[in-house]
């Protein structure tokens, strides 16, 4: 069965991330590549990996203070909007611009520094390359989520391997109707404010159809970013932020340089 054979895939790709976030040389590599790609960053920062007193069972780094996002959910609004914004910020910047994301979305692993107003980033074990073709149509493809356009979403589905062209309508309505949700913070100019409704709940909804006629697993790329993603919007409404989710991606759009456009 189609079901069984996602969850398999689902547990290997749990397996191979599990083994790779126990290898503490590959995190350090992961670390000091993340300390580059966002040293111009504001905003946030990589604590330093000192090399002579690490290994691979040993990881040593920089010190660095801060409090996980729980404890901001404590703070003033002003400063809850800002964190929200930043974490949505780096995530689409992983993901559109680096290629290259920590898929661990714990809010343990985001510190922030009120007095600096930096969001000190640790723990890299969970760490991952995204090729330049799939970026190009996820990009197009949330972007397409984001405009409410269902042809769209469909070609692009198709492109990245959500989809085989086979579906019923009843799945095709699923999965564009799950797209619409997610694009939703992103679909309206101005701020989308996490607090006036909980978008996961909407995709649990629409989950069990999905999996119940869904005819491919999805691409082995989705799992992990999927997870960053909704940890992202996750730590929103943890926060109650409202956030100019529009600009931050189409900023990044308007910027963005596809190997082949259409």
């Amino acid at each position: 069965m189609l079901v069984d054979g996602a969850i398999y895939f689902v547990i290997i790709v749990a397996k191979d991330e599990l083994s790779r976030e126990c290898d503490y040389v590959l995190e350090a590599t992961n670390q000091k590549h993340f300390h580059d790609l966002l040293f111009n960053s504001q905003g946030f920062y990589v604590p330093l990996v000192v090399d002579d007193l690490s290994s691979k069972r040993v990881l040593t780094t920089e010190l660095i203070s801060g409090v996980p996002i729980d404890r901001v959910a404590l703070l003033d609004q002003d400063t809850r909007n800002y964190v929200g914004k930043k974490l949505l910020e780096l995530t689409l910047l992983e993901l559109f611009v680096f290629r290259f994301m920590q898929t661990d979305p714990n809010w343990g692993n985001f510190l922030y520094d009120e007095a600096n107003k930096i969001i000190n980033l640790i723990d890299f074990g969970a760490a991952r390359d995204y090729p330049k073709n799939f970026v190009d149509n996820y990009l197009r493809m949330v972007v397409a989520c984001a405009n409410g356009d269902r042809d769209a979403v469909i070609e692009m589905s198709m492109r990245l391997g959500f989809l085989t062209g086979k579906e019923s309508e009843v799945m095709l309505d699923a999965h564009v109707q799950a797209g619409f949700v997610v694009g939703l913070p992103f679909s309206k100019a101005g701020v989308y404010d996490f607090r006036a409704s909980n978008i996961t709940h909407s995709i649990t909804n629409l989950s069990g159809t999905m999996l119940r006629h869904r005819l491919t697993p999805p691409p082995d790329e989705a799992y992990s970013l999927h997870r960053k993603l909704s940890g992202a919007f996750l730590a929103c409404i943890k926060l109650r932020a409202a956030v100019p989710c529009r600009q931050l991606l189409f900023h990044i759009y308007d910027n963005y340089h596809f190997d082949h456009q259409d």
